[in-house]
């Protein structure tokens, strides 16, 4: 992974832990982030309700605290693209 410093500029809740990221470098794509939820802090996060509950921040951050490194993001976003 490069050491690019990026933003996730809009996301989009798609369903279930899916969710569609568009990057401030203009990259977009879609996402399922189930196996991304590991520690006790995404143990709620499991469900889909409560992980429908992000906003954008910079990356997805949630109500109690819990987020993803933008970085992450978007390497899962180009992984996803490039099969």
């Amino acid at each position: 992974m490069k050491n690019t410093l990026v933003r996730v500029l809009e996301a989009r809740y798609l369903g279930a832990h899916r969710v569609r990221l568009r990057f401030d470098d203009g990259l977009e794509g879609e996402v399922d982030l189930l196996d991304a939820l590991r520690g006790p802090i995404f143990e709620p996060l499991k469900d889909p309700r409560r992980f429908a509950e992000f906003r954008v921040d910079l990356t997805l951050t949630w109500p109690d605290g819990a987020d993803l490194a933008p970085e992450s993001l978007h390497e899962r976003v180009l992984r996803a693209r490039n099969g």
